[in-house]
C-alpha cells in the first residue's frame, strides 16, 4: 500500500513539473508569434497551477499577456467556464426515484 501511493506521489510530482513548462508568461510567446485559440484553452486549464507558480515566481502570470486577441479570450475563458476541462452545455439532472 505505501508503495503504492509513493508511485502515484511521484506520478503526480512528474506531471506538475512536466506542465509548468506551459504556463503563460513564461517567455515562449513574442509579438510576432503570440498564443492563439488553443493556447488560450491550454493556459485556461492551467490557470489553477498558474496561480501557484505565480506566487513564487512574478514573471509567471495566468492570462498570457501576448496573445492573438479575441480568439485566445475565447479559448481561455471556454476552459474557465467549463471547469478546467470537461465542457458541457447542459447538465443531465439524475431521476429522482419514485418512492
Amino acid at each position: 500500500m505505501a508503495r503504492r501511493i509513493t508511485l502515484v506521489a511521484l506520478v503526480i510530482a512528474l506531471m506538475i513539473f512536466t506542465l509548468t513548462g506551459c504556463v503563460p508568461g513564461d517567455g515562449t510567446y513574442t509579438s510576432s508569434h503570440p498564443a492563439g485559440f488553443f493556447w488560450g484553452i491550454w493556459h485556461g486549464w492551467m490557470a489553477p497551477l498558474s496561480i501557484i507558480i505565480g506566487l513564487f515566481d512574478h514573471n509567471i502570470r495566468v492570462y498570457e499577456v501576448l496573445n492573438t486577441g479575441w480568439w485566445y479570450d475565447l479559448g481561455f475563458y471556454a476552459a474557465i467556464i467549463s471547469g478546467f476541462g470537461g465542457l458541457s452545455l447542459t447538465r443531465k439532472r439524475r431521476k429522482k426515484e419514485e418512492s
